[in-house]
C-alpha cells in the first residue's frame, strides 16, 4: 500500500494525517508542538500515526508539510544577519520605506518602527545604473563591488541580498553582481531581486528579497534536517512544502525562495476546507480556523479562495502571493486579564502556547485562557482529549478563571462566559475584514469551522453574522493537515510592463503571458509533472492612469483572444466598483502580468458515511452540565464516531471526537451529511 502524509505545525499542536491512497481511508494524530525544534514534533506525530495505523514509516511515499518556520523567524526577530547591495544613492531604501503607521488617529505618537531586516551598517552601494527602459546608463564597477563584499564578509553576514535599481527591466548587472558575490562569499546564500520578484517599485522589491534572505538560512536548515530525518525513517520519501498561496513546492524551491512560505501554515486550512466543502456541495463560504495561539479566516467565492499579492506577518509586508488569510491573536491558549487601570476584561493576544499551555492541561500553566473558560462552561469533556493522551483538569481551569471572577466580582461561570464572548467578538472582527470590507455580505456565505477550537465557537459566531450553515468537517482539528495532503504543486512567474491600454496590444499581452506560463512550468517539469497534467491561469495588475494603487484582475485567455483588452478593462471596472462603489471613464494602465501554473488535483475523495435516520440517540455517550444563556443545563454528549448520515442533533448539545469538540447552542440543529460534515442551522431553517 502507498500512503500520503499531511503535516501541519501549529503554535500548540502538530497535526498529522495519514491517507491510504488506494481507498482514501485515513488516520489522524495530534501531538504537542515542540517550539524549540518543530521537526521533533513532526517526527513524534509520524511515529504516533504510524502506530495507530499499524504500518511501518517506510510505507509513506509522499509527505506534504505546512510550516511556520519562516513566519516564526520574522515574528521573533531570529532570522539571518543580512547584507544588502543597492545602487549608489539608494542605500536608505529600507529606512525610507513607505509612509504608513498602523493604528488609528495619533498612532504615530506611540508607534515604534521595527528596525530593517538588513541594517544600514550592512548595506553597501554598487556603482551602476540602469534606466526604467532597461538601458545601461553606468556600467557596474566590479572591482569596487568586490571590495564592498569583502567588508560585508568581515562583518559576519549570514545571507546576502542584491537589489539594484530597475533590475526588473534588465537583470544583467544583478547577475554579474551575483557571480562576483558567489566568488567572494562562497558559503553565503545570495538572493537576487530580479529572480525573487522581477516587478517595479524599488522598496517592495527590495524588502521582499531581503526578507527572503532573512529567513533563508533557518528555512534551509530546517528543510534539510527534516528531509534527512524523513529519509532515515521512511527511505526514499517525497517531501513537499506548502506555499503561502496554497500550492506545493519542492525542498529546493522552499530553500531558494522561502519568502513564499510565510503563510504556509494558514494556507493549509483553506486548501483543506476547499477539498472537503466542495464535496459537500458548497462554493461560497468563510473559513474559520481557530487554533491554540491564533485564529485565521478567509473568504472562498465560487470555489476559489481569495488571493492577495501581498503577505503580511506582524508589521512586515512583502510582495508575495498568499491566500487572503487574516489572523488575529485569539485562540484556545489566549490569556484573559483585567488591567488594573481600566478594570475591563481583555482576552489575548498573549498566549499560553504549547508550553505551559492552558491551566486545565495540567502542564504547569496557571493563567486563565479561552480553553479554561470552555472547560468551566462545560464545552470540553472532563475525561480526556487526543484519544486519552491529554487529560483535562476542571479544578485547575476553575482556579485560573477564578482570578478573572474575583477581579470583576463575577461568578466563575459568568467570568468564563465573558471570556468566551469577548474572544468571539475579536474573531468576528477578522471575519468582517475578509467579507464586509471586501464588499461581500457574510449572510451569503456558509461558515466552515476547524482547528482544535473552531467548532466550539462557530455556532456563536454564525448566530451574530448570519452565516449558515456552519459546516464542521469530519476531522476539524487536523483539517490543515488535510489541506497539506490534498493540494497540488504550484509555481508562478511575473513581469512588470507599465503600459497604458492604448499603448499596447492584445498580441503583446498574450505573448508575455504565454512566455511567463512557460517560465513557471519549468519548475513543475523539474518535479517530473507531465505538461498534460499542468494547468495555467493568468492575472494582470491594472490601475487607472495616474493612480498609485492597483487591482488584480483574473484573465480568461480564451476571452482575451476573442474580445481583446476590452474584457480586462470591463473586469477591472467591475472590481473597482464593488470595492470602492465607483468606476472612472479614463485610461487604464497595465502594471504587472502573472502566470500561475499548477499540477493536477490529488485524486482523493472523502469516505462516505453509512446512512441512518434522523434519530441520533444511538450515538449519545452521556450527558454533561453546560453553562449556557446564563443558566446551567444538562445537555447530551454525542460520540462523533458513532454518528450516521442523516442523523440530526438537537441543540444544546456537545459532540466529542479525538481532535476537536463541537458545541451546538439552544434552538439550533446539526445534520450529518453523506461525508460526515455537521451542518448547523437555526432550528426550522431550510
Amino acid at each position: 500500500m502507498a500512503y500520503r502524509l499531511g503535516v501541519d505545525v501549529g503554535g500548540t499542536f502538530t497535526d498529522v494525517l495519514l491517507i491510504d491512497e488506494e481507498d482514501s481511508s485515513f488516520h489522524v494524530a495530534k501531538v504537542p508542538s515542540t517550539p524549540a525544534d518543530s521537526s521533533i514534533g513532526v517526527l513524534n506525530g509520524i511515529a504516533r500515526v504510524c502506530e495507530l495505523a499499524d504500518i511501518r514509516p517506510g510505507a509513506i511515499q509522499n509527505v506534504m508539510h505546512g510550516t511556520t518556520v519562516a513566519t516564526n523567524a520574522i515574528l521573533t526577530g531570529k532570522g539571518a544577519r543580512v547584507g544588502l547591495v543597492t545602487t549608489k544613492g539608494y542605500r536608505h531604501v529600507l529606512q525610507i520605506a513607505r509612509s504608513f503607521v498602523p493604528g488609528g488617529l495619533g498612532a504615530w505618537v506611540i508607534f515604534n518602527k521595527t528596525p530593517p531586516l538588513a541594517p544600514l551598517a550592512l548595506t553597501v552601494e554598487a556603482h551602476e545604473r540602469i534606466d526604467a527602459r532597461g538601458e545601461i546608463v553606468e556600467t557596474l564597477d566590479e572591482d569596487e563591488l568586490r571590495e564592498s563584499l569583502r567588508s560585508l564578509e568581515q562583518k559576519g553576514i549570514d545571507a546576502l541580498t542584491i537589489s539594484l535599481i530597475n533590475s526588473y527591466t534588465n537583470d544583467s548587472h544583478e547577475k554579474i553582481a551575483g557571480r562576483i558575490a558567489a566568488e567572494e562569499l562562497p558559503d553565503i546564500p545570495i538572493s537576487l531581486s530580479s529572480q525573487v520578484i522581477p516587478e517595479m517599485q524599488e522598496y517592495e522589491r527590495t524588502i521582499t528579497t531581503v526578507c527572503n534572505s532573512y529567513v533563508r538560512p533557518i528555512v534551509s536548515r530546517y528543510v534539510r534536517n527534516l528531509s534527512r530525518e524523513l529519509g532515515t525513517i521512511s527511505g526514499d520519501v517525497n517531501l513537499h512544502i506548502l506555499r503561502s498561496d496554497g500550492g506545493l513546492t519542492s525542498p529546493v524551491g522552499a530553500e531558494t525562495v522561502p519568502v513564499n512560505l510565510l503563510m504556509s501554515g494558514p494556507a493549509g486550512g483553506v486548501t483543506g476546507a476547499l477539498w472537503i466543502v466542495r464535496q459537500a456541495g458548497f462554493d461560497n463560504f468563510l473559513t474559520f480556523d481557530m487554533g491554540g495561539t491564533s485564529t485565521d479566516v478567509c473568504l472562498v467565492r465560487d470555489g476559489v479562495a481569495q488571493i492577495r499579492r501581498e503577505t503580511t506577518v506582524g508589521d512586515l509586508t512583502v510582495r508575495a502571493s498568499s491566500v487572503d488569510v487574516r489572523s488575529v491573536g485569539a485562540g484556545g491558549g489566549s490569556i484573559a486579564h483585567v488591567p488594573e487601570l481600566t478594570k475591563a476584561l481583555r482576552v489575548g493576544p498573549e498566549s499560553a502556547g504549547a508550553d505551559p499551555g492552558p491551566a486545565g492541561y495540567g502542564k504547569g500553566g496557571s493563567e486563565p485562557t479561552v480553553t479554561d473558560a470552555n472547560v468551566v462552561l462545560g464545552h470540553l469533556p472532563e475525561a480526556s482529549l487526543l484519544g486519552g493522551d491529554l487529560a483535562i483538569d476542571r479544578a485547575k481551569s476553575a482556579d485560573a478563571v477564578g482570578k478573572i471572577a474575583r477581579a470583576l466580582d463575577f461568578s466563575t461561570e459568568r467570568a468564563a462566559a465573558g471570556i468566551y464572548n469577548i474572544v468571539n467578538e475579536t474573531m468576528i472582527g477578522a471575519l468582517r475584514l475578509v467579507s464586509v470590507q471586501q464588499g461581500f455580505d457574510p449572510r451569503d456565505f456558509a461558515l466552515v469551522a476547524f482547528g482544535g477550537a473552531g467548532a466550539m465557537h462557530a455556532n456563536a459566531l454564525a448566530r451574530i453574522l448570519g452565516c449558515w450553515p456552519v459546516i464542521v468537517p469530519p476531522s476539524p482539528g487536523v483539517l490543515c493537515a488535510y489541506g497539506d495532503a490534498t493540494t497540488r504543486t504550484r509555481d508562478e512567474a511575473s513581469r512588470s510592463l507599465m503600459r497604458r491600454f492604448s499603448e499596447t496590444s492584445q498580441a503583446d499581452v498574450l505573448a508575455i503571458l504565454e512566455e511567463l506560463a512557460e517560465q513557471a512550468a519549468k519548475s513543475l517539469d523539474a518535479e517530473g509533472i507531465p505538461r498534460a497534467d499542468q494547468s495555467a491561469h493568468f492575472e494582470i495588475d491594472v490601475r487607472y492612469a495616474g493612480q498609485v494603487l492597483h487591482l488584480t484582475v483574473t484573465v480568461d485567455m480564451e476571452e482575451l483572444r476573442r474580445s481583446g483588452l476590452g474584457c480586462i478593462e470591463a473586469a477591472f471596472d467591475e472590481l473597482h466598483e464593488r470595492l470602492y462603489t465607483f468606476a472612472l471613464d479614463m485610461d487604464r494602465e497595465i502594471i504587472n502580468l502573472r502566470a500561475i501554473v499548477q499540477g493536477k488535483e490529488t485524486p482523493l475523495s472523502a469516505p462516505r458515511l453509512a446512512a441512518g435516520t434522523r434519530d441520533a440517540s444511538a450515538a449519545q455517550a452521556g450527558s454533561q452540565t453546560v453553562y449556557v444563556e446564563g443558566a446551567h443545563r444538562d445537555v447530551p454528549v454525542y460520540d462523533r464516531a458513532r454518528l450516521l448520515a442523516g442523523n440530526v442533533i438537537e441543540g444544546p448539545a456537545i459532540v466529542m471526537q479525538l481532535d476537536s469538540t463541537t458545541v451546538l447552542l439552544p434552538d439550533h440543529d446539526g445534520e450529518i451529511d453523506a461525508i460526515g460534515n455537521i451542518l448547523i442551522r437555526p432550528r426550522g431553517a431550510g
